[in-house]
């Protein structure tokens, strides 16, 4: 049972009959008489919430920022017509406004009833209990019941930068189509003979077809295909940091979802692991038609764990699961503590049989604090921008010594950066 304004404004409005009609205790003995005998008949005649069928639609799955919708089924198997607020609740982050609603079912017929959602995290956010506070004729009372109705809304990673990928295939096809004839060494591979033609690099011609054809004939090259590519995705507690709107590992997630993207129309083999201290998600062997869905539902459930990354782990798993020459890519914070103490003492082993990309997610608000000066607390953070920036720096010049190339940028500018860096190991051969 549960008590509307409407009660509250009744037994006001008895206090005003007391003192004008009868200003006694009597009076108000009889007012709140009439008080109890309007709770009681709207206890009496409302309809049953007990009575009442709730089920749930499937709510399925929506990208990040996009607009859902839970629907509810509500089913009248009482006697007597259903006046009710209903209140479909769910956890904050899936932004259900408005999440209460009015609605009449008569005896024996449903309705449904619509709530808007719109996520405003990443991952698996779940329905509360549906609440229906079912009212009697005169709105003073109420039958309330709480129901557990099960529902689950999966908000997959945005994949803002999907944007970018036309450009980046259209370069893609450029470094595939043309003759590669000076691009030399370790990371081509041949694609066809073609007639010399004046401005050839001579190193490249091919005397057994040559003297076959009696005609001077060159070796054309292409690009490296088959590679093996695994993006490393660190969720360690550096990875919890905001940058701009959203953690750091979303941002992560972005960057390589493009570079997955790109790299399978390469025709290259992409793989993913997820690690802190230990394994958290692997994506290995997907096809390139089921590769980004793969990610995808790999990546949800992913959260920033609150530990420090255990590299020894990662590196474990990276060379049990490689056996040639691959790409690996480790999207990580450039922290130098993180850094110095956990990757720094185990990179070798990596980039003595693999090339290594590490990509960072730098935060674009640094470059506005440098630039401010106007108060003492701005200089002092300018300071501080200024100090870190020159951490970052030094922290990427030791991961260069070390052999691995460094992609460091804000949030939106990190996909493309990659995507280019991934795009220029392919045109020099370097996979």
């Amino acid at each position: 049972m549960t008590l509307t304004g409407r009660c509250a404004l009744l037994a006001l409005t008895g206090v005003g009959w007391v003192v004008l009609v009868m200003p006694s205790r009597l009076g108000v003995l009889v007012w709140l008489l009439v008080v109890l005998l309007a709770i009681g008949a709207d206890l009496l005649i409302a309809a049953s919430p007990r009575a009442l069928e709730l089920t749930r639609g499937t709510t399925g799955s929506v990208r990040l920022g996009e607009p859902a919708a839970s629907e509810l089924t509500v089913l009248n198997r009482g006697r007597r017509r259903l006046r009710a607020r209903l209140r479909d609740a769910w956890q904050p982050s899936a932004g259900a406004d408005p999440d209460r609603h009015e609605l009449t079912v008569p005896a024996g017929e449903r309705r449904r009833v619509s709530t808007p959602l719109r996520a405003r995290r990443r991952g698996d956010l779940l329905a509360d209990r549906v609440t229906v506070r079912s009212l009697g004729p005169l709105g003073v009372a109420a039958r309330q019941r709480s129901v557990a109705v099960p529902g689950r809304l999966r908000v997959l990673p945005p994949f803002t930068s999907r944007k970018h990928l036309p450009s980046r295939l259209a370069r893609l096809r450029e470094i595939d189509g043309r003759s590669s004839v000076n691009v030399r060494g370790q990371g081509t591979e041949f694609d066809s003979l073609r007639d010399y033609v004046e401005g050839d690099d001579v190193r490249s011609i091919d005397w057994r077809a040559t003297a076959r054809r009696r005609e001077v004939v060159v070796r054309t090259w292409r690009p490296e295909r088959d590679r093996r590519v695994l993006l490393v995705l660190d969720t360690s507690r550096t990875a919890a940091a905001r940058v701009g709107d959203e953690p750091r590992l979303d941002a992560a997630m972005d960057a390589a979802l493009l570079l997955a993207a790109l790299a399978s129309r390469a025709g290259d083999r992409v793989d993913l692991i997820a690690v802190d201290r230990r394994v958290r998600a692997r994506v290995e062997g997907a096809s390139p038609t089921s590769l980004l869905s793969s990610l995808v539902t790999a990546m949800v459930p992913l959260q920033a764990e609150l530990v420090e990354a255990d590299w020894s782990v990662a590196v474990g798993a990276i060379t049990s699961r490689l056996s040639q020459r691959s790409l690996v890519v480790l999207l990580t914070a450039l922290d130098s503590a993180a850094v110095e103490e956990g990757l720094l003492p185990v990179l070798a082993q990596l980039t003595r049989r693999h090339q290594v990309l590490v990509a960072s997610v730098a935060d674009p608000d640094m470059d506005r604090m440098r630039s401010l000066r106007d108060t003492p607390e701005d200089v002092y953070d300018a300071a501080a921008a200024e100090r870190l920036g020159l951490e970052r720096q030094r922290v990427a010049r030791l991961l260069t010594r070390l052999g691995a190339d460094v992609v460091d940028a804000s949030p939106a500018q990190l996909p493309p950066k990659l995507a280019d860096r991934y795009l220029e190991l392919k045109a020099a051969g370097r996979l």
